[in-house]
C-alpha cells in the first residue's frame, strides 16, 4: 500500500508552513528557503506539503519549488478548508484548488485533502459534497490521492473511514507526547486508520517544536540516554518508527533544523525496545507541565479583528509556564513586536472556531494579561 502512494522516498516530508520569514517581516526568506528546498532534494526527500490557509506558503513553494525542479522530481501535497474562518460557501470552498493551483504553479497535486477535519467543521465538508467533489478532482486529473487531516476523536475517525472507504490515506497528530493524550488520542487514531488500512501522514511530530525544547526534567532524561541526540530527533524517530506512517512532516523554519532531521532520517534506525522505555519516562516528565498546547499553526491569526499575534503570546507565556521564568517572560512580552497585547481581545470567538487544539483561546489570552501585562 506504501509503496502504490510513495516510492523511493525518504520517509520525511517537508513542511512548508514554518519557512523561515526575513528579521523583523512577515515576509517569507525565499533564498534561504531556497537553500532547504536543494538540501532536502539531495538528501532524497520528495516530499513537500503546503494548504491554502498557510499564508505565503503556496507562492513560496512555486519560487523555491516548482519552479525550479521538474514536476515529476517530487510529491506535492495541498488541502482544501471547507471551515468557516477560510470559505464562506460551497462556492468559495470549491474554488480552492484552482487558487492554489495559480498560486503554487503545480499543475496537479499528488495529495490533495480535506483539511482539518473536526466536530465544528464536518457538516460544512458534507453539505458541500466535498467528498464526491474529490473524486472528482481525481477523475480530472488535478489530483493524484485524497484523504483527509483530522483533528477529533477515535469514534469519529472509525465513522468516517466506514463512510468513506475511498480515502487513501489519513494525516494524523502523533508524536510521543500526545500518544496517551485523552483529547488527542493518537494511538488511539492510529490504530482506527491501521485498521481501515489506511496509511499515515504524521503531522506535529515535534508538536510545533515544544519537543524539540523540552523542559529541563525532559531534557536531563534525553541527554542520559544519548547525549549525541538531539531533542527533536527522538521525537522524528518515535513517528517515523511507527509501521503504518508513511510519512511524517516536519514544518522547518531554518538549516539547522532541516540538517538535524536529513541526519536522523536519511539514514533511519528505528527505536529500539530501550529507547521507548527512555521516552515513557520522558513523557511521564512531561506531564508534569501545565502548558498551552498551542502548536503555531496560526490558523487563529488571520480573522482577529484586532490583530492579537496569539501563538507568539502563547509561546512568551510557555517560557514562565514550562521554565518558571516569569520575570524573563514578562521582559519578552513587552518587548514583543508587532500586533496586539492579550487584553485587546474582544472575545468575538473567531480564533477559537478556527483552532485545531480546540484551545480556550479567549480565557488563555485573559490568563497572558493577568500574569504578564504588570
Amino acid at each position: 500500500m506504501e509503496k502504490k502512494l510513495i516510492d523511493n522516498c525518504m520517509k520525511l516530508g517537508f513542511g512548508m508552513m514554518r519557512l523561515p520569514r526575513i528579521e523583523g517581516k512577515q515576509e517569507i526568506d525565499l533564498e534561504l528557503s531556497k537553500q532547504m528546498v536543494d538540501a532536502f532534494m539531495e538528501s532524497g526527500g520528495k516530499y513537500f506539503d503546503t494548504a491554502y490557509v498557510y499564508e505565503g506558503s503556496e507562492a513560496a513553494t512555486k519560487a523555491t519549488l516548482c519552479d525550479r525542479y521538474p514536476r515529476d522530481s517530487y510529491y506535492l501535497a495541498d488541502k482544501l478548508n471547507a471551515s468557516d474562518f477560510a470559505a464562506k460557501s460551497e462556492e468559495e470552498a470549491k474554488n480552492e484548488i484552482k487558487v492554489s493551483l495559480e498560486r503554487s504553479g503545480a499543475g496537479y497535486f499528488d495529495f490533495y485533502l480535506l483539511h482539518g477535519i473536526d466536530e465544528g467543521n464536518i457538516d460544512n465538508f458534507n453539505r458541500y459534497g466535498i467528498w464526491d467533489y474529490m473524486k472528482r478532482l481525481k477523475e480530472d486529473g488535478l489530483i493524484r490521492h485524497y484523504g483527509f487531516s483530522f483533528h477529533s476523536t477515535p469514534e469519529h475517525l472509525d465513522q468516517l473511514l466506514t463512510d468513506h472507504p475511498d480515502v487513501e490515506f489519513v494525516q494524523l497528530q502523533i508524536n510521543y507526547s500526545d500518544w496517551e493524550d485523552p483529547l488527542i488520542c493518537s494511538r488511539r487514531c492510529y490504530e482506527i486508520a491501521t485498521k481501515h488500512g489506511k496509511p499515515i501522514i504524521v503531522m506535529e511530530p515535534v508538536k510545533g517544536g515544544k519537543l524539540a525544547n523540552p523542559p529541563q526534567q525532559v531534557k536531563d532524561i534525553l541527554l542520559q540516554a544519548n547525549p549525541d541526540a538531539t531533542f527533536a530527533s527522538w521525537a522524528v524517530r518515535f513517528t517515523a518508527s511507527l509501521p503504518n506512517v508513511m510519512m511524517v512532516l516536519s514544518g522547518m523554519s531554518n538549516m539547522e533544523q532541516m540538517k538535524d532531521n536529513i541526519a536522523v532520517m536519511s539514514h533511519f534506525q528505528p527505536l529500539t525496545e530501550e529507547e521507548h522505555c527512555v521516552l515513557d519516562k520522558a513523557t511521564k516528565a512531561l506531564q508534569q507541565f501545565a502548558d498551552i498546547s498551542c502548536t503555531a499553526c496560526h490558523y487563529c491569526t488571520p480573522g482577529c479583528p484586532m490583530g492579537i499575534h496569539i501563538p507568539e503570546i502563547f509561546a512568551v507565556m510557555n517560557v514562565y509556564k514550562m521554565y518558571g521564568q516569569l520575570q524573563e517572560a514578562r521582559n519578552e512580552y513587552n518587548w514583543r513586536p508587532g500586533g496586539e497585547k492579550a487584553s485587546a481581545c474582544i472575545q468575538c470567538g473567531q480564533c477559537e472556531g478556527a483552532c485545531p487544539q480546540h484551545l480556550p483561546i479567549i480565557s488563555l489570552l485573559e490568563e497572558v494579561a493577568e500574569t504578564l501585562e504588570k
